[in-house]
């Protein structure tokens, strides 16, 4: 359940990272298509992990990446830390007088950071990816930001940012189904048959 949990909390702030900056200078027709495509996408993760729950059960906490995703003690430290992060950082940024566009990568920045330690506690690779994806977007729209180019920094930071949550996850979640769907599979050809 867990894992289901983790899901629409990523395809949540995936979402919001996109419509909350696919504006101008986008086209208002790309924009358009991009935050159909955003919520097309969370409902594609939704359906998928219900499908995924109902499918494996509770038994599939334990995933072969690691032990699987436990909001314990260390998640919440990790989540204040984050916060204290994303709102002190933001008011640095305010008193560098900073473009606001900046904001948006200093989120992206500070949510992609606060994966690493997420990552080495759940003992989760694809998070180690996340990670790294979301920091290198957010590190790139705040260096534009910071050099007097912050009129894409909400597309880099936010919009790529955020459909590349809600794809991680569709295809993270497809591709669980369809192993677990071949291992069942395969344990049921290798099934002995009753015998009559």
């Amino acid at each position: 359940m867990t894992r289901f949990v983790g899901s629409l909390i990523g395809a949540g702030f995936g979402l919001a990272f996109v419509l909350a900056n696919s504006g101008p200078p986008l086209d208002p027709t790309a924009a358009l298509v991009l935050r159909v495509f955003a919520v097309a996408a969370l409902a594609g993760v939704v359906a998928l992990a219900a499908a995924t729950v109902r499918r494996s059960g509770p038994a599939a906490e334990a995933s072969p990446e690691g032990p699987g995703m436990r909001f314990d003690a260390f998640y919440s430290v990790v989540v204040v830390l984050e916060l204290v992060l994303l709102f002190g950082g933001i008011q640095v940024l305010r008193a560098l007088d900073a473009p606001m566009q900046a904001n948006v990568a200093w989120i992206a920045l500070a949510v992609g950071l606060h994966f690493l330690p997420l990552a080495w506690h759940w003992r989760t690779r694809s998070l180690l990816a996340v990670a790294v994806y979301m920091s290198v977007l957010g590190a790139a729209g705040l260096a534009m930001a910071l050099t007097g180019h912050p009129d894409w920094v909400p597309l880099v930071s936010g919009v790529v940012t955020g459909l590349g949550m809600l794809t991680g996850l569709l295809v993270g979640l497809l591709a669980g189904l369809v192993a677990t769907g071949r291992s069942g599979a395969a344990s049921a050809d290798t099934a002995p048959t009753p015998s009559p």
